[in-house]
């Protein structure tokens, strides 16, 4: 067995996070490699993002689309106090953190590279606009221009980079309120859909009921997107488990995020459940955590990145998940996100 050669002097929790740094590595794949994904520190092969907590934060700044700006921060002092729970993250496993910050709510690329050199870690980020809190999040032009013109913004940030840098995004992270879609949520997705149509980016939405992503899935079905590229992003927050079903079998991702000490129970849950169902394929977790509060003093209160590592993992293997099961969930499902072909 995989453990057998670890020592019985560790620790269950580090024999846990040993276990499941060996469940991510990397994949022999095909003499034919899949295209490359953007880092913010250059291409990655798929194979090598290995095990991958899908949505995080290292910092967000909540005071609105016509204030936000890196100069309400110290960039030097935010590494401070991000770094150390980067690091930590990285000796738990993980290989690769997808970093859902968006543009106009404390997206900065620049900062982002400089903690991948520091703590070793493959970090991803994004394109797109956050409609969702009401549209506090959303620039002035997301209001008056089309659809056309919001794609071809992100389009330019994927072909070009991002803020004058040569970094570019590896999926679009948007955001609605619930439905029935407002006409700029709605504009927002079809947006998306042009992208990913033009780039191939995955579009992770933040999508807080089951019945605006089906609505959601159903401009991108009109728009000729396969449901593949859809990330329902805090499905856990709809308590129908009937859209889980339903979304994963149209053949989008189902993300259970915000796994944190009291919600483990739940996520274990929800995701036994898919697994019972046969769409064990179609499921993403991850904490939604971390969070460097820009104009909170010392950044407020950071919530770690290790509770998937110490309590999650454990907690799936108690109630009868197998290495690979972990292996699907932790490994290939991302690296199928970003490279659909591989």
């Amino acid at each position: 067995m995989i453990i057998a050669a670890v020592s019985i002097s560790l620790t269950r929790r580090e024999l846990i996070a040993s276990t499941v740094a060996l469940l991510a590595a990397p994949i022999q794949t095909a003499t034919q490699r899949p295209a490359s994904v953007n880092g913010v520190t250059g291409p990655i092969v798929p194979d090598r993002l290995g095990l991958t907590l899908m949505h995080e934060h290292v910092l967000v700044d909540f005071i609105g689309a016509d204030r936000v700006s890196p100069t309400r921060y110290d960039a030097d002092d935010a590494i401070k106090v991000i770094l150390p729970h980067l690091t930590k993250a990285k000796n738990d496993g993980c290989q690769t953190l997808v970093e859902c910050t968006p543009a106009y709510l404390g997206r900065d690329v620049q900062l982002l590279r400089r903690l991948s050199d520091a703590s070793g870690l493959n970090i991803l980020t994004n394109t797109g606009y956050y409609g969702a809190a009401k549209d506090k999040h959303l620039p002035r032009h997301a209001f008056d221009e089309s659809a056309d013109q919001l794609a071809a913004r992100w389009t330019t940030e994927y072909e070009r980079g991002i803020d004058g840098t040569p970094i570019k995004p590896a999926f679009m992270k948007i955001g609605v309120d619930e439905a029935p879609l407002s006409d700029v949520d709605a504009k927002l997705v079809r947006a998306a859909a042009m992208t990913s149509r033009a780039t191939g980016l995955p579009i992770a939405s933040h999508t807080s009921t089951g019945l605006a992503a089906i609505a959601e899935l159903e401009l991108l079905d009109q728009a000729r997107v396969p449901a593949r590229s859809f990330i329902w992003v805090h499905a856990q927050n709809e308590r129908d488990a009937v859209f889980h079903s339903r979304v994963a079998k149209a053949g989008a991702w189902v993300e259970f995020d915000g796994i944190s000490e009291t919600s483990v129970a739940r996520h274990v849950d929800l995701v036994v459940s898919m697994k019972t169902q046969g769409l064990l394929e179609r499921v993403l977790v991850s904490h939604d955590a971390g969070w460097y509060h820009v104009g909170e003093p010392g950044g407020g209160q950071f919530r770690p990145y290790d509770t998937l590592f110490t309590k999650f993992v454990p907690s799936l293997m108690a109630a009868g998940f197998s290495k690979d099961d972990v292996r699907v969930l932790l490994v290939e499902n991302p690296r199928r996100v970003f490279a659909p072909r591989s």
